[in-house]
């Protein structure tokens, strides 16, 4: 197939997902790594033959999480820090369907942490797509928990000095049972990751390594766009590879695929048993 047909019907593709009347370009920064997210998102359900309305999409607050506005499911703008209790009650409500969270390191991992090791521990069938650009964009640029030590940010203008968080690890030990990352320059790879965390029975996790070249860039002498998209090309390590490394060659390195994925009983199934049991009763 000629590469202008295969454009056009990824084209035709996301056209098809996204809001009518919703008015484009998007609030994103030119470059900005979450509109290939969007655009990993839409073809990864396309791929699963899902309808609209088997899915929920639910974010919080930061730029990550204007995403679901664009889209064309059924969606929840929530409160900074609370799009996992809000997909919780979604995915009670309504647990045949699709529920998807889209959220910042800001938002899941600092005001929304709590949220987030929880929601891994009751393995929940939820998927997380953490966009991570270790930096809060929206608000100014001010460091957030992902912010690698030493690095500047409006609120670290000397240099970072806390450790920062490894989403996947975190999520992994806290009892997620699908955990795996990509780069928004390795956009094949990160569409069949979603694809395969929104299959996944659990709580999934896919973290997004994305760019904030307006802020994180600029502060940390990174670049503009293409320049991080280039350096998360050569920062790359597959998993299998990465298993063979040492700690010191890992240093600075994004090591992608499947992190972690495991079978355990699901939260909501689990309920259902309780609620089957005692109506038996009844």
């Amino acid at each position: 197939m000629a590469t202008a047909e295969k454009a056009k019907q990824k084209s035709d593709v996301t056209l098809h997902y996204l809001r009518p009347g919703k008015k484009f370009p998007s609030v994103w920064c030119p470059g900005c790594g979450n509109g290939v997210v969007m655009g990993s998102l839409i073809r990864a359900i396309d791929n699963l033959g899902l309808s609209k309305d088997e899915v929920v999409l639910v974010s919080g607050i930061g730029c990550s999480s204007r995403l679901p506005v664009y889209l064309d499911f059924n969606s929840l703008h929530t409160t900074h820090g609370r799009a996992l209790p809000f997909a919780t009650g979604a995915k009670f409500a309504q647990p045949h369907m699709k529920v998807i969270v889209i959220t910042g390191d800001g938002d899941a991992l600092a005001i929304g942490g709590n949220h987030f090791i929880h929601a891994c521990r009751r393995n929940i069938d939820i998927t997380a797509i953490l966009i991570n650009n270790h930096i809060y964009g929206m608000t100014g640029g001010q460091g957030s928990p992902t912010t690698p030590g030493g690095t500047f940010s409006t609120t670290t203008p000397y240099g970072n000095v806390e450790k920062h968080f490894d989403p996947c690890s975190l999520a992994a030990a806290a009892g997620a049972t699908f955990v795996a990352r990509s780069t928004v320059y390795h956009e094949p790879q990160l569409q069949k990751l979603i694809g395969q965390a929104i299959s996944h029975r659990g709580f999934s996790l896919v973290e997004a390594i994305s760019n904030c070249h307006t802020y994180f860039g600029r502060l940390n002498r990174k670049g503009d766009a293409v320049a991080m998209f280039d350096a998360f090309k050569e920062r790359a390590v597959p998993v299998g590879k990465a298993s063979k490394m040492t700690e010191e060659e890992l240093e600075d390195k994004i090591v992608t695929g499947v992190i972690h994925n495991v079978e355990k009983t699901e939260f909501c199934d689990e309920y259902q048993k309780v609620v089957d049991a005692h109506m038996g009763e009844k």
